[in-house]
């Protein structure tokens, strides 16, 4: 009896550990390969080409966009944008209505000094090949004046910009103007306090009904209630270095959180209001870089029911030897 019972339980522990079907869809984990790819500061989930995740440089790279297939981690498409002249500090990057790609050229390594930044916009080409894209550049100021700020998001339906600056001590949700105007400039007013952490990155989801703004250790999410938010819970982030973007899966189920630094990874996390969303008071919950007890859910389930399936075997032995 022991080898159809040794046999029977290495079935299900790798039953239990199988890489899930989903993982066609761009939910899994995966790392960013390219080895150009060493600050990747913003992410963001491609609607018209599955599983494929866009992401730049930091600053001193150039006007480039990678799509990275989170199947493999390998770049499949290098998207070169004309007609910006030389980014400064590009940080963050969101696709809007009718597949257009945001980038958001609105750090400030200067701690706030620059009068402007800037905004690109450009249509995500429907074949993924290297190519050179024009794109449309938009001056960007703030009413209250200049400020750093990694965090850019674009509501999926009705393609209004919206900007959260970054300082220690929270900042605030900024609102573009109704559409953004490629001459003059384009002021960007505040409207929410976005208090309690220094935000990196933020994302909407696809319904453009919920926010979550990130830290480098924690994040929060908001109800966007028409733009002026309303905070619904703190969220556990997983620990992968320097974190600095994230984005929500194109079914909005899980949030895809990433990090600077060569073969940066990318780690799925349940979007809130799933399994893995804590209201608060709990290790997941905590703004120190904790996220929960590192055992993720699928492989701990897993785990569990291969302990029960053996316990029941081995009870069922017990009970042959015993008659």
């Amino acid at each position: 009896m022991r080898r159809p019972f040794a046999l029977l339980a290495a079935a299900l522990l790798t039953g239990a550990l199988a890489v899930p079907a989903s993982a066609a869809d761009g939910d899994e984990k995966f790392t960013i390969k390219d080895p150009r790819i060493t600050e990747s500061s913003g992410l963001a989930a491609s609607r018209q080409h599955p599983g494929i995740y866009w992401t730049h440089n930091d600053s001193d790279d150039g006007a480039y966009l990678y799509a990275v297939d989170s199947a493999t981690g390998e770049t499949v498409a290098t998207i070169t944008m004309s007609g910006v002249g030389s980014p400064r500090d590009v940080e963050a990057i969101s696709i809007g209505p009718d597949n257009q790609i945001y980038v958001g050229d609105i750090g400030d390594n200067l701690g706030g000094t620059w009068p402007y930044v800037w905004i690109y916009r450009l249509p995500e080409p429907k074949n993924l090949r290297d190519q050179t894209i024009k794109a449309t550049q938009y001056v960007v100021k703030y009413s209250d004046g200049a400020r750093d700020a990694e965090s850019l998001v674009v509501h999926p339906k009705t393609g209004r910009v919206y900007i959260v600056d970054k300082n220690e001590k929270g900042g605030h949700l900024f609102e573009g103007p109704a559409e953004l105007s490629p001459s003059g400039s384009n002021v960007f007013r505040p409207v929410a306090a976005v208090p309690d952490l220094e935000a990196t990155d933020a994302t909407l989801s696809p319904d453009g009904e919920h926010l979550v703004v990130r830290s480098y250790f924690g994040a929060i999410a908001y109800d966007w209630n028409g733009g002026r938010i309303k905070r619904k819970q703190r969220l556990g982030v997983p620990f992968l270095g320097q974190g600095e973007s994230v984005t929500y899966t194109t079914d909005g189920k899980k949030l895809m959180y990433g990090a600077e630094g060569a073969d940066s990874p990318v780690e799925p996390q349940d979007a809130p209001g799933g399994a893995g969303a804590s209201s608060g008071g709990g290790s997941a919950a905590r703004d120190d870089g904790a996220a929960g007890d590192g055992f993720g859910g699928n492989l701990r389930t897993g785990v569990i029911a291969v302990a029960v399936a053996c316990a029941a075997l081995l009870g069922l032995r017990g009970l042959r030897r015993r008659k």
